[in-house]
């Protein structure tokens, strides 16, 4: 039989539907019309009308269907090197060419899949029938090598991939095996994306001009592959089997997975007559693997800021499965935490939480987080939407008496800047942290008020001695300060044991003591009092300041019983805003000369008119 591609008759333009139709009735009634087959192809295109797409699918869906199990695989057709016998060699070559336009089939409609000009009608037919292939193509067992390229389409879309992944969501991610082998494709494809990234980094650097285009390129790729992982829902922990459905009916031992899957990703077990699921121990065991590894993959590529932020407050020990061990866990975990503690602003903010946890509840030493802290107090903070948790998380981070007496030093000076550049509400709680601050550490009470340059020079040197690496630094430390009024803190400095806070002090209280807002003037005189006196004092409970605004400031005032209510009152009706003896030296008396007063009577008459 001859298998080549016939002259066209007729231009590819030329073919309507009933034509179309008729084709697909040919290929369908009789081996006589295989030349139909590849004329069907050349409609299946994303610059073919729907319509015409639509009719070829149908027909080409209707002849392949019953062929799959008896095709060659692409790999195997690749790799043969066994010649066929001579009585078997036509057909051979008969199903070989069959797998090539099988293969170019599935491409066509991996494309009308990721096309965005095709309607949604026609894209959930092509799913619907890429799906049909995955269920029967391998013998009856899932398909995974189709499946994956299913799943690579759909993440390598230049374009929103979410109304093909609300569809796998709604009709076929209630099987069991579908999103197993949805955990093994993402894993691959995210291992794929982070080397890829790591490439294109080398060729950006090279060419500069390009760099914007892949980063923009690399961000859709990893928005689509969240959305699909997102959307996967994992395997609740449950002993009714008979509510696990799968999507393959086959009961064969084992899968394909074009030869490059690993023995540990083998889900279809021998199973016992009348049984199409596995156990319920097994699923688990195997669907929690399977998930914590695609999430962990793809925790590690390059996220977008707005994933950092979803995912710092919601990943949980829950997406790790029970038989690894506990330090395992944490490590897993600590290590998307620790970068994204150190992506900076809001998202280490986010991050700080469950990082928190893991410092405090599981032993997780992390380098220089003190450091990474202070680098945290910036007056965007505390007006960030998730400032409060963190304000509460920094007040406990600064409680341990073990605190170096610098370390508390450079904190307290820090707020009390901040103190200048904050709203209300953020002035409030920081006045509640340099409160708890004052009293946690007395050492550090020596910045409330200095009056003595050599004193200061003095205590610096004492508190200093021990922490300062640079023996420089000692000695400068050690030298008096000769010249009153200079502030010796460094606002800029990220590391606290060179932001000489020491020889500073808190003269940023005493401004806020004249703030515009009252309760902020109010709370502040608290700092007055001598906080090293333990019986006599007790810590400010930062959650009762963490979440205000204005108009919780405002709302607060308004129901404040007021016992006097000042009245303003004049001997003489004031002819001025401001007296001559409030500013010696300055007159607000504006002199009017003749011209002056008829060029502002001009002007009035042009204003009436």
């Amino acid at each position: 039989m001859a298998c080549v591609d016939p002259p066209r008759k007729k231009k590819k333009g030329r073919y309507g539907v009933a034509e179309l139709k008729t084709l697909g009735s040919q290929l369908l009634s009789s081996a006589s019309h295989i030349n139909n087959l590849p004329l069907l192809l050349t409609f299946l295109s994303p610059s073919s009308p729907p319509h015409h797409v639509l009719e070829s699918l149908l027909s080409l869906h209707s002849f392949f269907l019953p062929l799959l199990p008896k095709l060659p695989s692409s790999s195997a057709v690749a790799t043969s090197a066994a010649a066929p016998s001579v009585a078997d060699q036509s057909e051979f070559i008969y199903l070989t060419w069959l797998r090539s336009k099988f293969d170019e089939f599935l491409k066509s409609l991996l494309d009308i899949l990721a096309s965005p000009q095709f309607d949604v009608t026609l894209k959930e037919l092509v799913l619907d029938t890429l799906m049909e292939f995955v269920k029967v193509a391998n013998g009856g067992a899932f398909h995974s090598a189709l499946y994956h390229k299913l799943l690579h389409s759909i993440v390598r879309s230049t374009s929103p991939a979410t109304y093909v992944v609300d569809l796998l969501e709604s009709k076929y991610f209630k099987y069991i095996d579908v999103r197993y082998f949805t955990f093994i494709s993402l894993k691959k494809l995210a291992i794929t994306l982070e080397d890829k990234d790591e490439s294109d980094d080398k060729i950006a650097s090279a060419d500069g001009n390009n760099e914007s285009q892949l980063s923009s390129k690399m961000e859709c790729f990893i928005r689509n592959m969240y959305y699909t992982i997102s959307h996967v829902p994992p395997l609740q922990g449950s002993n009714n089997t008979s509510d696990l459905e799968m999507w393959s009916s086959s009961e064969s031992d084992q899968k394909q997975h074009s030869g490059d899957a690993s023995v540990d990703d083998k889900l279809l077990k021998s199973k016992k007559p009348n049984k199409n699921v596995l156990s319920a121990a097994k699923i688990t065991k195997k669907m929690k693997l399977k998930f914590t590894k695609a999430w962990i993959a793809y925790l590690r590529l390059p996220l977008p800021l707005d994933v950092y932020k979803e995912k710092c407050g919601s990943l949980d020990f829950a997406c790790l499965p029970d038989n690894l061990a506990m330090r395992t866990k944490m490590g897993l975990k600590s290590d998307f935490l620790t970068r994204s503690y150190d992506v900076g602003g809001v998202v280490s903010v986010m991050a700080l939480s469950s990082l928190f946890v893991l410092m405090t509840q599981y032993g997780l030493e992390y380098p220089n987080f003190y450091e990474k802290l202070y680098a945290l107090l910036v007056p965007s903070t505390f007006m960030a939407k998730h400032r409060a948790r963190f304000l509460q998380l920094l007040d406990s981070c600064l409680k341990s008496p073990l605190l170096p007496a610098y370390l508390a030093a450079s904190f307290a000076k820090k707020l009390s800047r901040l103190l200048l550049s904050v709203p209300p509400s953020g002035a409030l709680v920081i006045t509640a942290l340099i409160h708890n601050i004052l009293r946690r550490h007395p050492s550090v009470n020596c910045l409330v008020h200095r009056e003595d340059g050599v004193d200061e020079g003095k205590s610096d040197h004492r508190t200093d001695e021990g922490t300062t690496a640079n023996s420089d630094n000692v000695k400068t430390s050690a030298i008096p300060c000769q010249k009153p009024g200079i502030d010796h803190f460094n606002n800029t400095e990220t590391d606290p044991k060179k932001s000489a806070a020491m020889r500073s002090s808190l003269w940023e209280i005493d401004t806020i003591l004249h703030h515009y807002c009252p309760p902020v003037s109010r709370f502040a005189l608290s700092l007055g009092n001598d906080l090293t006196v333990r019986a006599k004092t007790s810590e400010v409970n930062v959650g009762d300041f963490s979440a205000g605004s204005y108009a919780t400031i405002l709302g607060a005032e308004i129901t404040r019983r007021v016992k006097q209510v000042p009245l303003a009152f004049y001997k003489a009706t004031p002819s001025s805003l401001f007296s001559e003896t409030d500013f010696a030296g300055w007159t607000f008396k504006s002199e009017e000369t003749p011209e002056m007063i008829n060029e502002n009577n001009e002007r009035s008459a042009k204003d009436l008119r």
